[in-house]
């Protein structure tokens, strides 16, 4: 399911701010962008995500914004002890006046500016600030995405009546069937034996039954109408239902492509056709169900 939500924050003279954001996916799936330093947060943000979804590809983002540190000035001894090296060398080779501390602290590398570092408990209050405020958010998230799982549920309503319907279509047409099939099989024969010879009636029901034993759907218009009430079933519940529905999916298709093998004449097949068209929109929407 889609969903865009952002949380703002602010303790200690910092500042912050959560934009997390969610695209629909068969699985959980998460990425994020941390500041230096809070890489750490992510694994125990992973476990926060998974508690409160099941499906979904989620992209979350934090910018922090931190107040000027205080500063302090250090030499780098070791780089120190190069440079006095090195103009000892030089002062062997060349005429060359000692050098100056002035001269010394202007190289590079020479004098660093350290800030300074939070401890460890300022770091973990930080963090646990970041995470409180990425609560926010993620039910902000969550209210979306459950405005938008109301709509489709609405649109999944109606694929799953239309399919109810085409279900009960096919009932009724496949009723004709056995007489069709008897029509047909007596045209036939008659267009290939001789006007003197005949096929009995008895014998000719033997084959209609044949051939109605193996075109009967009433199972599988059964087992879509069972599929329609278990998928009507899980919507009225509610919850993280899209897996289930997608098991649903796949076994409706089952049963169009069967009933279409099956089909002994155009009106059924046609139905069959329809079915599936009808069966591939409500897949496509369950997609969007976490």
């Amino acid at each position: 399911m889609t969903g865009f939500a952002r949380a703002d924050g602010f303790a200690d003279g910092a500042s912050w701010t959560w934009e997390i954001k969610s695209v629909n996916s068969r699985s959980l799936d998460a990425r994020f962008r941390l500041p230096n330093g809070f890489d750490r947060l992510e694994s125990r943000l992973r476990g926060v995500l998974a508690e409160r979804f099941t499906r979904g590809s989620f992209s979350l983002n934090l910018t922090l914004v931190r107040p000027a540190r205080s500063a302090r000035l250090q030499v780098n001894r070791e780089l120190l002890e190069e440079v006095l090296a090195l103009a000892e060398e030089l002062k062997q080779s060349i005429d060359a006046a000692p050098p100056r501390a002035d001269g010394l602290l202007a190289v590079r590398g020479v004098l660093e500016q350290i800030e300074e570092e939070d401890t460890v408990e300022e770091h973990e209050r930080l963090e646990d600030a970041l995470a409180a405020t990425l609560f926010d958010g993620l039910d902000n998230l969550a209210a979306a995405r459950s405005e938008e799982g109301a709509r489709l549920a609405a649109v999944i309503t109606d694929h799953l009546g239309e399919i109810a319907a085409l279900a009960e279509a096919a009932s009724e047409t496949a009723e004709a069937q056995p007489k069709a099939l008897r029509n047909r099989l007596r045209q036939r024969l008659d267009a290939l034996i001789e006007d003197d010879e005949k096929i009995s009636d008895e014998r000719l029901a033997q084959e209609v039954a044949l051939l109605a034993a193996k075109s009967d759907v009433r199972e599988e218009i059964d087992r879509l109408k069972a599929h329609v009430a278990a998928s009507r079933e899980l919507l009225a519940a509610g919850g993280a239902i899209g897996r289930r529905l997608d098991f649903l999916c796949q076994e409706f298709n089952r049963e169009a492509n069967t009933l279409c093998a099956k089909a002994a004449d155009i009106a059924l097949t046609r139905i069959g056709l329809d079915l599936k068209a009808t069966i591939e929109r409500l897949r496509e929407q369950v997609q969007n169900l976490e």
